[in-house]
């Protein structure tokens, strides 16, 4: 006889994806807990961005072998890859403030999607600073592997996209994000959401990384001048458009929402 919970296809059945979602929502709360991570600052972007290296291989093979198109892809690769360096030095800029604090719990630990380009960059700027990081990866069937500068202990892998973005959320005390996709889009218009309605419940500082790119692909004076969100809620977000100001604006947010109040919380 087989215990129900030792049962892998009673487990993986349409009957048990209660238990399943739970799972996502227990076993993480178990290893924050058991890692004391309290808090992080989410970094959203697409996963096609390339490092500098990476890039500039892959313009140096098209411009010898490639085709027209072929080149001018490689080009835009090579002018995106700027973001991923940026996305790296600023993750690693506020991992060691983060961990230059002298606070007895770990605070605002730097958190990605857990794949390749953006988040594979923050990732990595925290690593190279020393730092932990979370990756809360997802099942795609384009996208099988997390990046190798997750900390291992904190590698996640979500069946439910609605779990996921509950762990981006529920931990989150600052939102970067950079240019991306349909996925990037989707996450950032859900926290925009949740921080407009204070569905959060916090505060939570917003940047949105790359000037050019937000300008080119948004114009939100426009739900403005139709009347379908009001002229304040563009302040919900911080645009920038170097590490400097974008580390500058998180420290000084999270330092007066969080830092500077904590007595106050308690």
């Amino acid at each position: 006889m087989k215990k129900a919970y030792k049962n892998l296809d009673f487990l993986n059945s349409r009957e048990a994806r209660s238990i399943r979602i739970l799972s996502e929502y227990i076993e993480p709360q178990a290893r924050f807990r058991h890692y004391h991570v309290t808090d992080t600052v989410v970094f959203f972007g697409s996963a096609r961005t390339l490092s500098a290296e990476a890039a500039h291989a892959g313009l140096e093979a098209a411009e010898k072998d490639g085709s027209k198109e072929q080149i001018e892809r490689a080009r835009s690769a090579e002018k995106m890859s700027s973001y991923y360096e940026d996305a790296r030095e600023l993750s690693r800029r506020l991992t060691e403030w983060s961990k230059g604090l002298q606070l007895p719990e770990r605070r605002f630990i730097v958190c990605s999607g857990g794949g390749p380009g953006i988040m594979e960059a923050a990732n990595r700027g925290a690593s190279e600073a020393a730092g932990i990081s979370i990756g809360l990866g997802i099942s795609l069937p384009m996208e099988s592997s997390t990046n190798p500068y997750i900390t291992r202990e904190l590698g996640f892998e979500f069946h439910y996209f609605f779990m996921r973005k509950f762990w981006f959320v529920y931990l989150a005390k600052a939102l970067v994000v950079f240019p991306g996709g349909f996925g990037t889009m989707d996450e950032l218009f859900e926290l925009l959401t949740l921080v407009q309605t204070k569905k959060t419940g916090k505060q939570m500082p917003i940047v949105l990384y790359g000037k050019e790119f937000w300008e080119d692909v948004f114009n939100l004076d426009a739900l403005v001048k139709w009347g379908t969100i009001s002229p304040e809620d563009l302040s919900l977000f911080h645009v920038s458009s170097s590490p400097d100001d974008a580390f500058d604006y998180l420290r000084d947010e999270l330092t007066r929402l969080y830092l500077d109040n904590e007595d106050d919380d308690d």
